[in-house]
């Protein structure tokens, strides 16, 4: 294995265990949990995340774990990178408790499977790109776009409505994607 090849897959690793470390934070510390969702009502965090997509594709496609691993750690702390807005809609409040809600509350097996489909609609998106099929990989962006459109809906209603704005983004940007795509084959 070269060297080059070996630094990737520890860098990877160190932004795997990053991750896992801010998830237990944020599982442990309701301080820190409260202080990160205050912050996740400014909406710039909220269009952020289907624009991380880009670059998470772009890894995939390079076949770098440490650009993988370090999107998605870079994904989970974009929630915090901007100050506490100094108004929010209602409808964001109501849908940021109930997802607050969500994440504190009792953890039966359907939540545990619901929640499954994040990482393995990420792991889907790695592997189509990782294996060069964009037609796979647009169709998991979008997929991943609308269920989340859907269950934002279904677990809030109404407030549900503040989320489609990153949604329609996250369809959106399949065609920068795609033109992406393009430009890399062509250039290899």
């Amino acid at each position: 294995m070269n060297n080059s090849k070996t630094l990737d897959k520890i860098f990877a690793l160190v932004f795997a265990l990053l991750t896992i470390a801010l998830v237990m934070l944020a599982m442990f510390n309701s301080a820190f949990f409260k202080w990160a969702f205050e912050r996740h009502q400014n909406m710039i965090s909220w269009y952020l995340r289907p624009l991380a997509l880009i670059p998470f594709c772009y890894f995939a496609y390079k076949h770098s774990w440490s650009g993988i691993f370090g999107t998605v750690f870079f994904l989970m702390t974009s929630m915090f990178w901007f100050p506490k807005p100094d108004s929010v809609s209602p409808q964001a409040i109501q849908f940021l408790a109930v997802e607050q809600e969500y994440l504190t509350g009792v953890w039966d097996l359907p939540k545990i499977l619901t929640s499954l489909l994040v990482p393995f609609s990420l792991a889907a998106l790695a592997f189509a790109f990782w294996k060069r099929n964009i037609w796979s990989g647009l169709l998991v962006v979008a997929l991943m776009a609308i269920v989340k459109g859907i269950w934002s809906l279904a677990v809030s209603g109404e407030a549900g409505k503040s989320t489609m704005g990153p949604v329609i983004l996250g369809v959106l940007i399949c065609p920068l994607i795609y033109l992406g795509y393009k430009k890399l084959k062509k250039t290899n």
